[in-house]
């Protein structure tokens, strides 16, 4: 038998290693969508993260009373009834964020991410491994969400945390950080070609420091297998 997962590697797998965003390449339609601002990524992100750690964790506590042909229908069915219940809670309690975010909310539920760890991960796991892989793999997602918008908000209205009382209430209006006095805006960051190229640049960034640490650790290994006295040719 296989040894179980450790909370290490899953975390290392959510946050960079198997990111949602980055590597695996799902939930790209709303990231892409509602990126304009980090308050809308992170509106989006935490709705995502908190279904993928409910669902996760309902799926892993039932997996021995589902029968294999139908696990996926009773999947889905969880996941939908998730994101019901989170959609009419921020339509109670985050009314404008919710008119904000808007189709992309119930959109959640055809996530390919979620059904994906569903069937991957947490039918396979017990339950705190299923809750600790949807905790990060969420987190993953909602950083690159937060990045993205953070990224796309200062380069289209030269501000950060723009529109802050959406989630954190009418005190938090003065959470606005306005990056360059009198800017006029670069269109395009805003507009969809802004969220594709800011996307790519996230990427591009993760494989440059993985292909850096990559290079760091063979030098470690090589250094390592050398015999005592015997210094490294150099180049």
């Amino acid at each position: 038998m296989a040894a179980p997962v450790s909370y290490g590697q899953i975390s290392q797998e959510g946050l960079w290693n198997n990111n949602v965003a980055l590597v695996q390449l799902l939930g790209l339609c709303p990231l892409l969508a509602v990126t304009g601002t980090v308050i809308n990524g992170l509106g989006l992100g935490l709705a995502t993260l908190l279904t993928l750690v409910a669902s996760n964790s309902l799926v892993a506590l039932i997996r021995h009373w589902v029968p294999t042909e139908v696990r996926l229908p009773v999947f889905v069915l969880i996941i939908a009834s998730i994101v019901t219940t989170i959609e009419l809670l921020m339509n109670a309690y985050f009314y404008d964020l919710y008119k904000v975010l808007g189709i992309f909310i119930p959109l959640i539920v055809t996530n390919c991410a979620i059904i994906g760890r569903a069937e991957a991960f947490a039918s396979r796991q017990k339950v705190g491994r299923a809750f600790a892989d949807g905790l990060m793999m969420g987190l993953g997602f909602t950083l690159v969400l937060v990045l993205l918008g953070g990224l796309r908000e200062a380069l289209g209205q030269g501000t950060l945390l723009d529109q802050a009382h959406l989630m954190f209430g009418e005190a938090a209006r003065d959470l606005k950080l306005t990056l360059m006095e009198d800017y006029r805006g670069f269109l395009m960051a805003v507009l969809p070609p802004g969220a594709f190229i800011g996307l790519g640049l996230l990427i591009a960034l993760k494989n440059a420091i993985d292909h850096r640490l990559a290079q760091r650790a063979a030098t470690r290994k090589s250094r390592a297998a050398q015999p005592a006295g015997i210094l490294p040719e150099r180049i």
